[in-house]
This record gives C-alpha cells, sequence and structure tokens, in this order.
C-alpha cells in the first residue's frame, strides 16, 4: 500500500521522506475509550504536497499532532511507527524529538491570531527560535526575524518587527506564523487549515506565498484542510478521510474526476462550480458518527446512498482500486463519475 502511494520513478523507487505506519490516536474520557484515528498509514515523498481532506472530526489533524507530539498522555495515546530518517519519531527521546520540530518538521497551526502569543511583539516571536535554536545574539536574531518577515512578504518589516499581533491583519499574522515555521529550514511543512477565516483574496495569496516558499526550499508540504477546491489547485496527492480512517488516497486529478469512494465523491458533489454545470449542490445526509460509537461496518454506510447489506457488517480495508490509489469501500469499482 505505501509503496504504491510513492511517486514511481525509473527503477527502485525513493525512499519515502515520512513513512506513517498503523497510526493510532485514542483518548480516555470519561464515557470510555475515544478513537480519534484508527490505524492510518500514507507516505509523503521529498518535495511532494500531500492533501488530507475530510469534515471535522475526521483525525486530520489530531493525526499530525500526533507526529509532532502534541498528544498529551494521559489522556492521549498514540501508536504505531512514523519513520523519519531512518528513526521512529514516536519512540525517540523526547530531547531527540523536540529537536526535530522545527528543525525537520514545521506546523502552522490554524486560526494565527490565537496561536501567537498577543503579550510579545511578532519580531520577538520569530527572532526567539533563533535565540533558543541557533543562540544566536539578539542583534542577529533580530536581523534574521526582520529577513524573514521581508521573505514572507510583509510590508514595512523593519519598523513592523515591534508591532503586535493585534496590530496585524489576519492575513499578516498567518505570514508570521509561516516566517517563524520556516526558520530552521525544515524539511516537511505541516500547514493546519492555513486559510481558516480569511478572505478568498487572502487565501489565494497565502497558497501562493506557500507555492513559492516550497519550491524555494525543496520541501515538503503537507495540507490539512476540508476546502476541496484549496486541494485540487495546490496538491500533487489527496487523501481523505472519515471517522478516524483513511477512506481513499489518490492523485489528485484522478480523485477528482473519478472518485472511489461515496463520500468523496458526496463531497466533490457538494461545491458549486464556477461553469454551473453541477446544477443543484448535493449534500451528504446524516452527519459524521461521535468518535466514541462508531456504527459496525464501514463508519460511512448510515449516510451512503450506494450501501448494500454488507456494508452494515463488514468494515472494507483500504485496497488498491487503480494505479496509484486506494479506496476503503466494497463498492469501489461501481462508484459513478461526478
Amino acid at each position: 500500500m505505501r509503496a504504491m502511494q510513492q511517486s514511481e520513478t525509473q527503477g527502485a523507487a525513493p525512499a519515502p521522506l515520512l513513512d506513517v505506519r498503523d497510526l493510532r490516536v485514542t483518548f480516555d474520557t470519561p464515557h470510555g475509550l475515544v478513537r480519534a484515528v484508527g490505524g492510518v498509514s500514507w507516505t509523503l515523498s521529498p518535495g511532494e504536497t500531500l492533501g488530507i481532506i475530510g469534515e471535522s472530526g475526521s483525525g486530520k489533524s489530531v493525526g499530525l499532532e500526533a507526529i509532532m507530539g502534541l498528544i498529551k498522555t494521559p489522556p492521549g495515546h498514540v501508536s504505531g511507527q512514523v519513520m523519519f530518517d531512518r528513526r521512529d519519531v514516536l519512540t525517540m527521546p523526547e530531547r531527540d524529538r523536540r529537536q526535530l520540530r522545527g528543525e525537520k518538521i514545521a506546523m502552522i497551526f490554524q486560526d494565527a491570531m490565537s496561536a501567537l502569543n498577543p503579550s510579545l511583539t511578532v519580531g520577538t516571536q520569530i527572532a526567539e527560535v533563533y535565540r533558543l535554536r541557533r543562540k544566536c545574539s539578539h542583534a542577529d536574531a533580530e536581523r534574521k526575524a526582520i529577513e524573514l518577515m521581508d521573505r514572507v512578504k510583509i510590508p514595512s518589516a523593519k519598523t513592523r518587527i515591534g508591532n503586535y499581533p493585534h496590530e496585524f491583519s489576519g492575513g499578516m499574522c498567518q505570514r508570521v506564523m509561516i516566517a517563524t515555521a520556516l526558520a530552521l529550514n525544515p524539511q516537511i511543512l505541516i500547514a493546519d487549515e492555513p486559510t481558516t477565516a480569511l478572505d478568498v483574496t487572502v487565501q489565494r495569496q497565502i497558497m501562493t506565498l506557500l507555492a513559492e516558499l516550497q519550491r524555494e526550499d525543496g520541501m515538503a508540504l503537507v495540507l490539512i484542510t476540508h476546502d476541496l477546491g484549496l486541494v485540487a489547485e495546490t496538491v500533487d496527492r489527496a487523501m481523505v478521510m472519515y471517522a478516524g480512517r483513511l477512506v481513499e488516497s489518490a492523485p489528485v486529478s484522478a480523485l477528482f474526476e473519478v472518485p472511489s469512494h461515496p463520500y468523496t465523491r458526496g463531497l466533490i458533489r457538494s461545491m458549486p462550480r464556477i461553469d454551473g454545470a453541477s446544477g443543484k449542490l448535493h449534500a451528504i445526509g446524516g452527519t459524521p458518527p461521535a468518535a466514541g460509537r462508531m456504527p459496525k461496518g464501514c463508519a460511512f454506510h448510515p449516510r451512503c446512498e450506494m450501501r448494500v447489506e454488507r456494508c452494515g457488517i463488514e468494515r472494507p480495508n483500504l485496497r488498491p482500486v487503480g494505479k496509484n490509489r486506494a479506496a476503503a469501500c466494497h463498492l469501489a469499482e461501481e462508484i459513478p463519475h461526478v
């Protein structure tokens, strides 16, 4: 499965930059054990842009936070393997893992205004990375912070370095977050809903900026989002998650042209099209299941228009359904075109 997801080259396929194997995340709650991520496997190649999509609560962000070591234990519990540079991120000493964060793998959190410290200037927050990780002097760290602010196209960086987050717009705060994440030249950048609460014009500017920075540094990008339009324009390969599991993985063009899972098809049909060809928008009936109360069989079957008796009894495994693609559906080969 993982080998199928790697980009093909002449001869042997290159080793993945990140190899996630059977990642599981659970939480202890007063109502019992909640399974937020239930056995997800995927790979990320050098320079690749991977999109992870799904409704809120599907496990997109939790899975990436587990990789970054941001799940508090207890009540959270993380298992599986996450291989980076021939080492398992999940079992390495916390000191090594802390060094990995920022230096090799960095993350941009959604809602930059909340992620930034309101009591510190943006310059102080960017420069802190250099002072703590590179042991730079205050003058050198400030100079590097100005250079980064210029690089992410924040106007008048020399004067704005002394401003506080509330003095910036949402889009400019997001640029500050991007600058902080890129300070140590990571090999992987995880962007968790990087355009949340931004207007369409600013969304385009942020995604264009990320694409430019990715090309310049050659880093891999993981984009977590529920915005299918963003995925269609930005990523090389897309993964669809539902109820904590991976239900489809495919090159982005193939995913939109011929989806192999009813949930993916429903998401695509719910998107408005500028050519008006879709007519009336389609809505997926019902709601996602609660993490602690998963239905028997396929988790999507109560909402699925194509369900058969088998769907309510047997949970489908993720299986190959074509070149470089896989789906977790008993009827994957019978899904009609969008």
